[in-house]
């Protein structure tokens, strides 16, 4: 008995392959890690280093003081915003009807529209801009069509070098990234619900509004998210419009770092730019787990 109650017990189970693996995953994050670093990290930080060159080719915040004063910034920074809010608004606002009618409302065709929005999302902004051009310029075929009715020279139509045709072209280029979430999130209602709504009485209004929206409000906020990250950081339909009067922080910054090389003050501009594209990235993340939250409550 003695010497079973001496007998040692067995050896603890190795350490070494729990090393190895804890080793081996190691490995495999770092590449990734070190990738994003490289990518996104780097770009970011240089530019913010960048920013703090004053003119006397020392470091301090001079150069931010300085721009951030200038009535250019706060111009463009009022017109980046206003513009992208607008364009997000009625984005909200087209792409809801567009996926209400496509989801719900069948009709022949309603698939080769589908392919049409879906066709959009894979096209440059740019030429939405030139179609534009064609068709609503001072020399496009709208305005030739009027001039020929009611014979005048004078264009009816000039308001592409405006901030309402910025707007216009925004809103037709980037409504497709509020159809498709839209359309996947009606996708998951089921059927049954619908049925039972429209049972009890319930008005298309009604059965929209009490049971199709609440299940669609996530897909609404990830869309109308992305479209305004998308129109904050717009320039190619700004520049292709020909719009002179027309300064958003990316032409802007364009303007200070390649026209007049700037880039001291093409940094500060991009850090402001950069600020707030996180600002509206982590305001979207709260926003989603508070809907998300709200849903998994009900």
């Amino acid at each position: 008995m003695t010497a079973l109650l001496e007998t040692p017990s067995a050896p603890a189970t190795p350490e070494r392959p729990a090393r190895r693996g804890s080793l081996r995953a190691v490995a495999w994050t770092l590449p990734p890690v070190l990738t994003v670093l490289l990518i996104a990290a780097y770009p970011i930080c240089r530019v913010l280093w960048e920013s703090t060159t004053t003119k006397d080719g020392g470091r301090g915040i001079g150069t931010w003081t300085g721009v951030l004063a200038e009535p250019s910034f706060r111009n463009a920074l009022w017109r980046t915003v206003s513009i992208a809010v607008c364009s997000t608004i009625g984005c909200l606002i087209l792409g809801t009807f567009l996926a209400i009618v496509l989801a719900f409302v069948p009709f022949p065709g309603s698939q080769l529209v589908g392919r049409l929005i879906d066709t959009v999302l894979t096209l440059p902004s740019f030429l939405v801009t030139l179609a534009f051009t064609f068709l609503y310029g001072t020399a496009g075929a709208v305005n030739a069509l009027i001039g020929e009715l009611t014979g005048s020279s004078e264009p009816a139509l000039n308001f592409l070098s405006t901030p309402w045709g910025i707007i216009l072209a925004e809103i037709t280029f980037f409504t497709p990234f509020v159809v498709r979430p839209l359309l996947a999130g009606f996708a998951q209602l089921s059927r049954e619900q619908l049925d039972v709504a429209a049972s009890l009485g319930a008005s298309p209004w009604r059965v929209l509004r009490s049971v199709v929206m609440p299940e669609a409000w996530p897909a609404l906020a990830a869309g109308g998210s992305l479209v305004l990250l998308l129109t904050l950081n717009e320039f190619g339909i700004v520049l292709f419009t020909g719009a002179k009067g027309v300064i958003t922080l990316p032409a802007l910054i364009y303007t200070r770092g390649i026209v007049t090389f700037d880039l001291p003050g093409a940094a500060v501009l991009a850090s402001v730019q950069v600020l707030l594209s996180l600002s509206l990235y982590l305001g979207y993340r709260l926003l989603f787990a508070r809907l998300t939250g709200t849903r998994g409550e009900s």
